[in-house]
């Protein structure tokens, strides 16, 4: 192989993989097995349209690899249709959106700031809530989903589509509630399990199958695949409409994208096999284990979380509390410590996305890895630690100066001895743990 520098960075972030700790929960790593099929010849074949139905030729193999991994699917989630042709969750979403409603309708979902994803009909700035009537719902003084919030604003709004998904709320999705309101308005509901997916299948997080129309989820996170997309359609879905299959179909093409990536395709197909598995429902139910001692060290520390605590594989932080917009700052130092998390806005934010007041994290990387109890314990009261040495670092008033303090700061905390002694006490426990643990091996 010639050298290039491109294969000199991949060394680099190889090794700053192995050498830190990932706490992000929409991360997860792959089997070796599922990264030696991305990186195979699949790549090459352009295989635009569906298995048996191409645009181009040479696609026998190619349309036997999508239908297994279709068969696959659906025998894992017990559905009678499944594509996996997304390219990722944002796009899935939009297909769905695009298969289910005209431009102008409207459609409801869990707020940013309470946790929900930007796809979700986030106004203004995403697709989602410029081609269509955005309707937010939000959470209770307790951060958990405020169902008659919900039903107010949906009959009010009589929304189209009913989105049940979140990318930072932490608890449980009550499916069946959200499915009594999808019915008193006639709504579609859809659910967007993407953090969940690995939770669910192992047993540690309610279904939404019986009550959902359409699920999506994309196949990393918690299913430990690769960077894609699935959209399941249930039997609910089919029996409102024997034609919604067709319609998620025509929505990905010609509507929405092109030929699909083969080679994620082929490592969905491998990655539900793995899913499959007894060991598989080990992991999952080690994740949420995890998370719960995580959660329950932090608060023992002294830390608030959102909501006091975790249902599912992650967390958030509420360092307002202590400072409002102290949540870049956070990650920032925790980065440089070797443990990386993200910033994010908490319930209620009192400062802005860009310098929010949270912290998340979670638990599928680190379980992934082998690590459990014994290391979450570890990790809490570094991050503890690390809250605690640069709680003074508070954002200024002042707008203007706020992007020459994080200058600063981040200088700073770039040679701070504090942090730079836990980054090496970080290094040395990596040394036991492989990016992918033989115990998660299948075969």
């Amino acid at each position: 192989m010639y050298q290039d520098k491109v294969f000199q960075l991949i060394e680099k972030e190889t090794q700053r993989q192995k050498e830190e700790i990932g706490l992000i929960p929409s991360e997860n790593n792959v089997s070796p097995e599922v990264s030696a099929v991305l990186a195979s010849v699949l790549s090459n074949k352009y295989s635009e349209g569906y298995a048996g139905r191409r645009y181009y030729e040479g696609n026998r193999y190619i349309d036997q690899i999508e239908s297994l991994a279709q068969a696959r699917v659906k025998k894992l989630f017990a559905v009678p249709y499944a594509n996996v042709q997304p390219y990722s969750g944002s796009p899935a979403n939009f297909a769905i959106y695009f298969a289910l409603m005209d431009p102008g309708e409207t459609l409801m979902g869990l707020k940013l700031t309470m946790g929900g994803h930007l796809t979700h009909g986030h106004p203004r700035v995403t697709a989602s809530g410029r081609f269509y009537q955005s309707v937010q719902y939000g959470l209770d003084e307790k951060a958990r989903i405020d169902f008659d919030e919900m039903r107010r604003l949906a009959k009010k709004y009589r929304p189209k589509v009913i989105v049940a998904g979140n990318t930072a709320y932490p608890f449980e999705l009550e499916f069946d509630k959200f499915r009594e309101i999808a019915d008193e308005v006639d709504a579609w509901l859809v659910a967007d399990i993407s953090h969940v997916t690995g939770l669910i299948i192992a047993g540690v997080h309610q279904s939404p199958f019986a009550a959902a129309d359409v699920v999506m989820t994309t196949t990393h996170k918690t299913f430990r695949g690769p960077r894609g997309a699935m959209i399941l359609v249930t039997e609910r879905g089919l029996k409102r409409d024997a034609d919604l299959a067709k319609k998620i179909d025509a929505a990905i093409i010609p509507g929405l994208q092109g030929g699909p990536h083969n080679a994620t395709t082929a490592a969905i197909a491998l990655a539900a096999k793995e899913a499959m598995s007894r060991k598989f429902k080990v992991y999952g139910r080690q994740i949420r284990q995890n998370a719960d001692v995580l959660a329950r060290t932090l608060m023992d520390e002294g830390l608030t979380l959102v909501g006091n605590g975790t249902q599912t594989h992650l967390m958030v932080i509420d360092l307002s509390p202590i400072s409002p917009g102290l949540g870049l700052q956070v990650a920032y130092a925790m980065s440089v410590a070797g443990l990386y998390a993200n910033r994010n806005t908490v319930p209620h934010e009192p400062m802005s996305p860009f310098y929010p007041s949270g912290v998340r994290l979670g638990t599928p990387l680190v379980t992934t890895r082998g690590m459990k109890e014994k290391e979450m314990k570890t990790i809490g009261h570094w991050i503890a630690q690390i809250v605690d040495h640069i709680k003074n670092q508070r954002l200024p008033e002042d707008r203007r100066a706020r992007r020459i303090f994080i200058k600063q700061f981040k200088a700073q905390a770039d040679q701070d001895k504090f942090l730079l002694d836990i980054r090496r006490q970080v290094v040395e426990l990596t040394r036991n743990f492989k990016l992918f643990a033989d115990e998660w091996k299948i075969g």
